[in-house]
């Protein structure tokens, strides 16, 4: 019996199975091949926490020369309603970061996972495909495809949103769909995008660049309705282009060389429990977000944190009722708190009633103004719970700060 399998091959799937086999345990890395990981050319904004993630688990190396750093994050209303908010700007460097996070394409973050999992001895990788899984008190056992059998200790199911591990375990789920779609693509633009990345807050979603590798290309996440981005992604590259420029105000000059678009229908979806017997939910198995605040993989890693936490003293069984209780608990105020932030931003876009503009304008005017509360929430929106800890915590840093300044002219004083 091996200690742990990990059911499901995407980037969540392979970082899981890497911090499970970095606290020492043995894992069988459930991962069939033919799927889309090698050829993926979409980008996924990775945040801080979850770059020093990745650092811990030996992906980096691979990644640090590939990866677009976002130093500064702007919110502009692109609306055209009674109501409209102020340019909100955000700046890395004013939390003594570096940067927000970086930008990495699909396909390279991918192949980086794989190569650390290859130069790994505790983890075995099965290219099958789980057909039925059942939940026992001592062990969980896995039938898969190519006719092996496989008992774990505890199973982590990255199997995605239609997830065969959550539904045998009984797991329910609350699912919504929203009236838009999702157009993803990347384009070269004239003039240097300096490591902004800019986001459009329309009356249809988003409209959010993203800033990649040479200064002069950046990937797009355009939210529409659904009739319009089917539309749209039947337009040529070059009126596709000029589309592009005037919604970005043509703040990063001519735009061109605009990569085949893809549309994805938007939904979300939270999971009722996220561990169980001999079960914890990670990834799309555990919850799905629209392409909001960059929270979708970085949700995912923050679940593979919070797993590698619960393995730290889990010992010699790590899918124990404790185990996988704890990780439960330490997930639930994370994602559900994530899911509400996320799904009232994006309902905030969509409607035309007059009070909730207001006051959507009357935040993002404070954030604007008031550079503490800009603070808390750029802590907050890289790792729950930091904001409110620099709450308390900066006090004490001023205090020194001061201190240290009257000493030394104290000193000179002398």
């Amino acid at each position: 019996m091996n200690d742990i399998a990990i059911v499901g091959g995407g980037p969540a799937g392979m970082a899981a199975a890497l911090e499970a086999a970095r606290h020492g345990y043995e894992v069988v890395l459930v991962a069939p091949s033919g799927t889309f990981l090698e050829t993926d050319e979409r980008t996924t904004a990775v945040m801080m926490p979850g770059i020093r993630l990745l650092q811990e688990l030996g992906a980096w190396p691979e990644l640090a020369d590939e990866a677009t750093p976002m130093r500064t994050m702007r919110l502009v209303d692109g609306t055209s309603r009674l109501v409209r908010a102020p340019t909100v700007t955000f700046q890395a460097h004013e939390i003594d970061e570096e940067a927000f996070g970086y930008n990495i394409v699909n396909r390279v973050l991918n192949a980086a996972l794989q190569h650390a999992i290859d130069a790994s001895p505790r983890i075995r990788v099965v290219d099958a495909m789980a057909e039925t899984v059942s939940f026992g008190p001592d062990a969980a056992k896995l039938a898969l495809s190519d006719g092996e059998t496989l008992q774990s200790s505890l199973i982590v199911a990255a199997d995605g949103v239609k997830s065969l591990m959550r539904e045998t375990a009984g797991i329910g789920t609350r699912t919504w769909n929203y009236p838009q779609t999702a157009i993803v693509l990347t384009f070269a633009h004239g003039r240097d995008h300096h490591f902004v990345s800019t986001e459009f807050h329309r009356e249809t979603g988003p409209f959010a660049q993203v800033p990649m590798r040479g200064g002069k290309r950046s990937s797009l996440v355009w939210v529409e309705r659904p009739q319009e981005a089917e539309r749209i992604a039947t337009l040529d590259s070059e009126t596709l282009a000029g589309m592009i420029e005037r919604k970005m105000q043509s703040m990063l000059g001519a735009v061109s060389d605009v990569s085949r678009p893809q549309c994805w229908p938007l939904s979300g979806m939270i999971a009722n429990r996220f561990g169980a017997e001999r079960l914890m939910l990670i990834g799309q198995a555990a919850h799905i977000f629209p392409p909001i605040g960059a929270q979708g993989l970085n949700l995912s890693l923050r679940d593979i944190a919070d797993l590698g936490k619960c393995l730290e003293s889990a010992g010699a069984d790590p899918g124990a009722v404790a185990v996988t209780s704890r990780y439960d608990r330490m997930r639930r105020l994370d994602v559900t708190t994530r899911t509400g932030t996320v799904d009232l931003l994006n309902r905030s876009l969509l409607t035309g009633f007059l009070p909730v503009q207001l006051a959507r304008a009357v935040g993002l005017g404070l954030l604007a103004a008031m550079p503490p509360l800009r603070h808390i929430a750029m802590r907050e929106g890289l790792a729950p719970g930091a904001g409110l800890r620099s709450m308390f915590s900066r006090p004490l840093r001023e205090i020194d700060r001061v201190a240290a300044g009257r000493s030394s002219w104290r000193t000179e004083a002398r």
